[in-house]
């Protein structure tokens, strides 16, 4: 990822902060909170105060470039959002799919923070029933109370 031109493109200062805070957020292998991120920056003798951290995560948030995770006790971690994979929802009355962005981010955070464990891979199956054949089923259940 280019940062200059990612800045650029959202028409965003090119900062010594941004570019930081993003050079930070695209190592990390998961997502980090921002008194984290404040350190990674001071060990690149790059002195920012937290509230600073703080505007610039809000921000790249606003352009769509980050995720926020909320994982309680006041605690979030900010993820770079990268090419991530999605999750197709089944109808098993008619077949018809959805996609979805991947809802497993958020739990792989909490896991992290919790055990310290990298999830490397992960498989999800969602099988469901649509709006259309719920309410067909439920059509179908009136007829025969009616009946």
């Amino acid at each position: 990822m280019n940062i200059r031109e990612l800045l650029k493109k959202h028409d965003l200062k090119v900062t010594k902060p941004r570019k930081a805070i993003l050079e930070i957020l695209s190592l990390s292998e998961h997502g980090l909170d921002a008194e984290t991120i404040r350190e990674e920056v001071e060990r690149r003798d790059l002195y920012i105060n937290l509230s600073t951290v703080y505007r610039t995560l809000d921000l790249l948030e606003s352009i769509n470039v980050l995720d926020k995770y909320d994982l309680g006790d006041n605690k979030n971690n900010y993820v770079l959002k990268r090419d991530q994979h999605i999750h197709t929802m089944t109808c098993e009355l008619c077949d018809k799919t959805v996609d979805l962005d991947c809802p497993m981010v958020k739990i792989e955070e909490l896991i992290n923070r919790e055990t310290g464990f990298s999830i490397k891979e992960h498989h999800l199956e969602l099988i469901g029933i649509c709006a259309e054949c719920s309410k067909l089923k439920e059509a179908q259940k009136k007829e025969e109370l009616v009946d």
